[in-house]
């Protein structure tokens, strides 16, 4: 996580302004990230995972067939069959393609537009990514999908 600096000037004043702490995920990706394969219909999607500790729990409850809601035209989120592990830093911001876990209800949420808005508390784990193209989330209402570790 790191904090962004910006500074704004107005006359002779210079003022410091933070915004919020982020996840770099890209950072947290590699080539020896655990993936998964994401079936929605007859479309394949590929996504690749983070390494913590609420990844290791999610990835224990695989294979899942999950139906995904849609909320806010922008994630689509489905109950997972139990709660994982929260040990993780909170996000309260996504990007486009993002994988996230939703504790209060213990929801596994993928983001697939960006409205602009940010998560509120207590914010989401992000777990991983989608690597490949993700409109197939893009549809209105639920969808039915089945989500497969790749060794």
């Amino acid at each position: 996580m790191y904090n962004q600096q910006a500074f704004a000037c107005s006359g002779d004043e210079t003022q410091l302004i933070e915004k919020p702490a982020t996840v770099n995920l890209h950072d947290n990706l590699n080539r020896d990230s655990m993936h998964l394969k994401i079936t929605i219909g007859e479309t394949i999607l590929t996504a690749s995972l983070i390494k913590s500790k609420t990844t290791d729990d999610f990835i224990k409850l695989l294979p899942l067939n999950l139906t995904m809601n849609d909320l806010f035209g922008r994630e689509k989120y489905g109950a997972l069959p139990k709660s994982i592990s929260t040990d993780a830093t909170p996000s309260y911001r996504y990007e486009v393609g993002d994988i996230g876990y939703w504790s209060p209800s213990h929801d596994f949420a993928i983001y697939y537009k960006d409205d602009g808005e940010t998560i509120p508390s207590p914010g989401i784990i992000i777990i991983g990514k989608i690597d490949s193209d993700i409109k197939a989330f893009s549809v209105p209402g639920s969808v039915k999908i089945k989500i497969e570790r790749i060794d």
